[in-house]
């Protein structure tokens, strides 16, 4: 279990400069200029552009990838040693098909509640 859990940690550290600039991306342009967040969203992404091989190559591609190459060994490993956690996948599947509908309008309403969110802030930042 230890084991796992340092996994998981290695996996969120290896993905959060990633993570850090695609928010960055978004929280750019939800301000003008001056202001913050956007500003310090502006300073992240250009700091990524002007250091093209430690930004992109390392930062944006190469820790991603072991993260995935670590999650995708880690899983399958554990997919094939433990029975119960292939029980449970097919008792999830299966109530996930028995309430497909209510699921989509869960997923529906989440979704139009996000849409909402954004109209909302995009009419506040104009």
């Amino acid at each position: 279990m230890l084991i796992k859990r340092s996994i998981a940690t290695i996996e969120l550290l290896l993905i959060f400069p990633a993570s850090l600039f695609m928010l960055s991306l978004f929280l750019r342009d939800v301000q003008p200029a001056p202001y913050q967040p956007a500003q310090a969203a502006r300073d992240i992404v250009n700091w990524f552009a002007a250091r093209p091989h430690i930004g992109l190559q390392v930062l944006l591609i190469a820790l991603p990838f072991t993260a995935l190459v670590l999650g995708v060994a880690t899983t399958l490993r554990t997919w094939r040693s433990d029975p119960r956690l292939r029980q449970l996948a097919l008792d999830t599947i299966s109530t996930v098909r028995a309430y497909a509908s209510v699921l989509l309008i869960a997923a529906a309403t989440l979704v139009a509640g996000s849409i909402l969110a954004i109209v909302a802030l995009h009419i506040l930042t104009d």
